[in-house]
């Protein structure tokens, strides 16, 4: 699920007033049921703090009444089966960040509707994805009987995994779940847990300082307006108060830290530059901003074996 939102997360245009089942613990797959979504009305930010209860709630609140607008408007670009890893349009089939997928058991973190786990199926792998909201997993159900690709779903929080320790050879995420959380260090350790020594951990997010930058794809997006090291969340709250959306942000060395203390070994940062010859925008993504300075970063980390 590419999923980045205000001011620089979700790459969802979030309409901010500025974007099931449950799985056996020790198992490595489930269904998921259904849900249904519900119109949150209007909301605007406010500087209130957000632990990973309240983020959670607002969360996957968000993402159920969000998901039938995103994929109206994104399902394109993302496609039935296959990985996108960021609004650069950099996909898999390029950048072969994964590695050979074919036998591989992998897991999918904040799945979306995942095209992601059924290009990935395609391939030989084995995948089991997973997303917190339902009203995502309702559209991956829907795309996977467009296409006859079915992948074991999941409605899950990173930071809770229902599955047993090293369950899979490698994870992924293209912006799913981590910029959502405010326990992005434990959900660094439960992607360790689930994975075999020598597997593989990959996940795009939006790169660390576009944080300092409004979200507009615009010149006014080019000029910083708050501090880098601000770690305040985003949030946005609806009309009664209650939070209704959440980002969290983490500088560049906070995510490396987090990345090391679960003990994982970073492989490899990249920051994809946009290509010369694409026009499209998605939110603040677009080719003025994207000359100037990075919009993803895609950590490539491994357990030792």
């Amino acid at each position: 699920m590419i999923a980045p939102g205000p001011p620089e997360g979700p790459l969802a245009d979030a309409g901010s007033a500025a974007g099931t089942g449950s799985a056996p613990a020790g198992t490595c797959s489930a269904a998921v049921g259904g849900g249904s979504a519900a119109a949150i009305g209007t909301t605007r930010p406010r500087k209130v703090p957000a632990d990973q209860d309240v983020s959670r709630a607002a969360n996957k609140r968000w993402w159920d009444a969000d998901a039938d607008a995103y994929h109206a408007e994104h399902g394109e670009f993302l496609g039935e089966a296959d990985l996108v890893w960021c609004p650069e349009n950099l996909r898999e089939s390029e950048a072969h960040l994964l590695g050979e997928v074919r036998g591989r058991r992998i897991l999918e973190v904040g799945c979306g509707s995942a095209p992601c786990s059924r290009y990935l199926a395609q391939r030989g792998a084995e995948v089991v994805a997973f997303d917190l909201s339902a009203g995502m997993l309702a559209h991956a159900r829907a795309g996977a009987a467009r296409t006859g690709i079915s992948v074991p779903l999941v409605q899950a929080d990173v930071c809770e995994l229902p599955f047993s320790d090293a369950c899979f050879d490698l994870a992924f995420s293209a912006f799913g779940a981590i910029p959502f959380v405010a326990d992005s260090a434990g959900a660094m350790r439960e992607v360790a847990r689930v994975l075999r020594p020598g597997g593989r951990w990959v996940f795009a997010a939006t790169h660390p300082m576009r944080w300092a930058f409004p979200d507009d794809p615009g010149p006014l997006g080019l000029t910083a307006i708050q501090s880098y090291f601000d770690r305040s969340p985003y949030v946005e709250v609806d009309e009664t108060g209650v939070p209704a959306y959440v980002e969290h942000h983490r500088t560049m060395g906070d995510r490396i830290r987090e990345i090391v203390a679960a003990g994982f070994v970073l492989q490899d940062v990249i920051e994809p530059e946009w290509p010369e010859d694409f026009a499209g925008t998605w939110g603040q993504w677009s080719p003025e901003r994207g000359e100037m300075f990075p919009g993803t970063a895609i950590f490539v980390c491994t357990l030792p074996g």
